[in-house]
């Protein structure tokens, strides 16, 4: 009796925020196109190995016009205490001195011990609750777990996860990967909550092999694009890229009747304070989630949908994967211009293909009966402001979808 009081008021609360956000509409407004919101969902701060505050943080990327994040650290929920001590370096100082600021005495907790600046860090109910503006921000609870067998280093994020998740370990990468998915994929299954696992930078270290991407099952995400400076997304001589990778997953999985893998771009941020390809930092990735309401449910329900597109600058005004065509609009920036690529498989064959390219701000591609999945890759001329590796422009890539029958 007691589980089905919780899950009933969790419904009900769902349901009272997703009416405030705007569910309640006339018909003229039901019949309006859903919103895009930007999110990244790979996020560091001094919970873990970052090196800012949280409400920093997540300010920053308000003020960026961000409406959703997740803080993301590795093995911890941000729930219990935890404090941490300012490093010298003069940049960190000044930091801590701008957070004291523009927060005040009375949010800021913090004690000098042995001639060393101490802070408390704020939980997620605290900073969550700090930053949050109802319909226009959210911050989603989310957990980097953090895993390793023998050399290899095994990242999986969880989103809108409610309980942290030790690390499992296992008896081989593919092994422990699947034992911390499924601890996921329970979770959900025991509280009702939607959320999602995915899997980061396989590349990093190159850690975690196609076929150990192959292996997966319940698996729908992971990490096509990622902003760290360390991750290898254009792999090199002897592995091959993440978007590679990603058409490869897809043909096995549709030969094993899986449901097709999505592909994220997330900042994997870590670096507040210093700027550039030496240094992990905000801003690089980001995923456009299109829903009517800005609630956690509503976007993983939406990203599992394939609702969404990833993206290192490129904005599109319009996605439409129905009806066997995939049809882009890109929204245009004075002076710019734009590659339209869609890339696909045909079915027999093993290798993705560019099947047709536009030189425009929009394109259409109608799949056939002889193509296994298709989808798009757009390309600007405008340069990323901070890029990694040798991925220079602005992007884009919408989600693989398949034939309907």
């Amino acid at each position: 009796m007691k589980i089905f009081k919780i899950k009933y008021t969790l419904g009900l609360l769902i349901l009272m925020i997703a009416v405030s956000c705007g569910e309640k509409k006339s018909k003229a407004e039901k019949e309006a196109p859903k919103k895009w919101y930007k999110g990244n969902l790979h996020t560091h701060s001094y919970w873990s190995d970052g090196d800012e505050f949280p409400e920093v943080i997540l300010d920053w990327y308000k003020s960026k016009d961000y409406q959703f994040m997740a803080l993301s650290d590795h093995n911890t929920m941000a729930d219990d205490e935890k404090w941490i001590t300012i490093r010298e370096d003069s940049i960190y100082q000044k930091g801590f001195q701008n957070y004291l600021n523009t927060y005040g005495k009375d949010w800021v907790t913090h004690k000098i011990d042995s001639g060393r600046t101490m802070v408390k860090l704020k939980t997620y109910e605290e900073y969550s609750h700090k930053v949050e503006k109802e319909c226009e921000f959210l911050v989603i609870k989310s957990e980097e777990i953090t895993d390793k067998f023998e050399d290899k280093h095994i990242h999986m994020n969880a989103t809108n996860i409610q309980k942290k998740i030790e690390p499992m370990g296992g008896t081989s990468v593919a092994n422990v990967m699947q034992n911390n998915l499924d601890q996921v994929l329970k979770q959900r299954e025991d509280t009702g909550v939607p959320m999602i696992p995915h899997i980061n930078h396989p590349n990093f270290y190159y850690s975690i092999s196609l076929d150990d991407m192959i292996s997966l099952n319940g698996e729908r995400f992971f990490e096509v694009y990622n902003g760290h400076q360390m991750v290898q997304n254009m792999g090199d001589s002897t592995h091959i890229s993440t978007e590679n990778m990603w058409d490869l997953i897809n043909i096995s999985y549709l030969e094993n009747n899986k449901p097709l893998m999505f592909g994220l771009a997330t900042d994997d941020s870590h670096h507040y304070h210093k700027k550039g390809k030496s240094w992990s930092n905000a801003g690089r990735g980001w995923v456009m989630v299109q829903t009517d309401t800005l609630t956690a449910e509503a976007l993983v329900l939406a990203l599992e949908a394939g609702d969404f597109y990833s993206s290192t600058g490129v904005k599109l005004k319009t996605l439409k994967n129905k009806n066997n065509s995939i049809s882009v609009e890109i929204q245009p920036e004075t002076g710019v211009t734009y590659e339209i690529t869609f890339i696909g498989i045909k079915k027999g064959e093993s290798e993705a293909k560019t099947l047709k390219v536009v030189n425009d701000t929009q394109a259409e591609f109608n799949l056939t009966e002889d193509i296994l999945f298709a989808r798009c890759k757009i390309t600007s001329s405008k340069l990323q402001d901070n890029p990694i590796e040798n991925l220079l422009y602005e992007m884009a890539w919408t989600q693989p979808i398949v034939p309907s029958k």
